[in-house]
């Protein structure tokens, strides 16, 4: 067997642990937590108070504005400066939740946004609440028109997540870099890791593919039940 493959198959056991342990659920967990707060930031955009609605804009422009890899820093190694102690693990899951929410908050915004304002005022004119509106109403149409950017931003994430490597996460690519300083093989071990990379995000698209064709059905007999 070559040397190289022989390398691989005795460090992909390591790398796909590194994944499951670390990787996926940082990924799950951000973008979960980071959906919850794109959604709320979203909401305070179109219909807060404007004390609220300038917060939620400072937040997404100082977010969109400054590199991931920096934000992880600052709340990694900046933080503890002034007393804030976080594992890296936590810390990379405030920093990568903060980054989706800001980005995810724009997608959701302009969901809504595209709603028709006459599905505001029929869903008013059958006595429902501005919350009931949102819930029955709204956010399922909003659902269509933000599955496909949403999904984009979650494959970018498993990929993002590379970075937590920075701050001393023992995710997928810091274990291959911990091969790679044993074992002197950089070639190899890295693409291996973008190999695994690729793998999980060609999953990812083929389900994004087959959720798009789904909410377009749903939509089609929305469409035929008007």
């Amino acid at each position: 067997m070559p040397h190289w493959l022989q390398l691989m198959m005795d460090s992909l056991p390591t790398l796909l642990w590194a994944g499951v342990k670390f990787t996926i659920p940082l990924t799950l967990l951000s973008f979960l937590f980071g959906l919850i707060l794109g959604l709320a930031t979203a909401v305070a955009r179109l219909f807060g108070p404007t004390p609220l609605r300038l917060i939620a804009r400072f937040y997404v422009w100082v977010i969109r504005g400054t590199p991931l890899l920096v934000q992880l820093f600052v709340i990694f190694y900046g933080l503890p400066s002034v007393g804030i102690l976080l594992d890296a693990f936590s810390a990379a899951l405030i920093g990568f939740t903060l980054n989706v929410g800001a980005y995810t908050s724009e997608i959701i915004r302009a969901a809504i946004s595209s709603v028709p304002k006459g599905q505001w005022e029929a869903a008013f004119s059958t006595g429902m609440s501005w919350r009931q509106a949102m819930q029955r109403t709204i956010l399922p149409q909003a659902s269509r028109v933000a599955v496909p950017p949403l999904s984009n931003t979650f494959i970018s994430l498993v990929k993002d997540t590379s970075l937590a490597a920075a701050i001393t996460v023992p995710e997928l690519f810091q274990s291959a870099q911990r091969i790679v300083a044993t074992t002197y093989e950089p070639l190899i071990l890295y693409i291996e890791a973008a190999l695994i990379y690729l793998a999980l995000s060609s999953v990812l698209s083929n389900l994004q593919a087959r959720l798009e064709v789904r909410f377009a059905r749903y939509g089609g007999m929305m469409e035929n039940s008007r």
